[in-house]
């Protein structure tokens, strides 16, 4: 694998493990909107969109005052039961680790929202490798679009030649890919291959693959 000087991470099943977490809150919403749960199958096929674009998938054409309202039911009950379910990923703090000490840039590039995703890291003591966080509320196209990698890399003072993406869905392939990064598809993703739209550079078996 290539040495890189920037890399820029998805969150969700690639640095911690919130499968089930995002089940059981999609669960408790649909009850509370009095809807029907969407199934398993369709929650992690769409996870890595933003929360609106999910909501709107599973749940029907939402107001924005609609949506504002399921948004905190859905966030309120996740923030009271993340800890029985939120787990790193494995060989996430080594690799992390041993890229701050070469140096390197590392960006979170996620749909999650700043508010949670600044407690997951800080829950699983990875923040601190971190030089800076993209989330929904940092630009105005998500991923797919190239948007979100190319403004990790303005802000970091990259080019896309220098940094690889990591993640665990089609929707971070194509952001790198769009963005001309290199990709990196994470074995321990629950998608397949087969779901991939664009084809990554590589495909990580550990995240400590990383550090060779």
């Amino acid at each position: 694998m290539r040495d890189y000087n920037y890399y820029l991470f998805d969150a969700d099943g690639t640095l911690f493990d919130t499968t089930e977490l995002i089940c059981q809150c999609f669960r408790n919403t649909a009850r509370v909107a009095g809807k029907e749960f969407p199934g398993t199958e369709k929650v992690l096929r769409h996870i890595g969109m933003t929360l609106y674009d999910q909501m709107q998938i599973y749940f029907g054409p939402l107001t924005q005052d609609e949506y504002e309202e399921l948004r905190k039911v859905h966030m309120d009950y996740q923030l009271s039961i993340y800890k029985e379910y939120l787990r790193l990923c494995k060989g996430v703090a080594e690799a992390l680790q041993h890229l701050k000490s070469k140096g390197k840039k590392c960006a979170v590039v996620t749909s999650r929202l700043r508010s949670s995703l600044e407690i997951y890291l800080l829950e699983t003591g990875i923040l601190p490798n971190f030089d800076l966080l993209i989330t929904p509320e940092s630009t105005k196209s998500h991923k797919p679009s190239s948007e979100p990698a190319l403004k990790a890399l303005e802000l970091l003072g990259g080019t896309p030649e220098e940094a690889l993406f990591i993640g665990d869905s089609t929707y971070d392939i194509e952001c790198g890919f769009a963005a001309g990064t290199d990709t990196a598809f994470v074995s321990w993703s629950h998608n397949e291959k087969s779901s991939l739209n664009v084809e990554p550079t590589y495909y990580l078996q550990d995240m400590r693959d990383l550090c060779m």
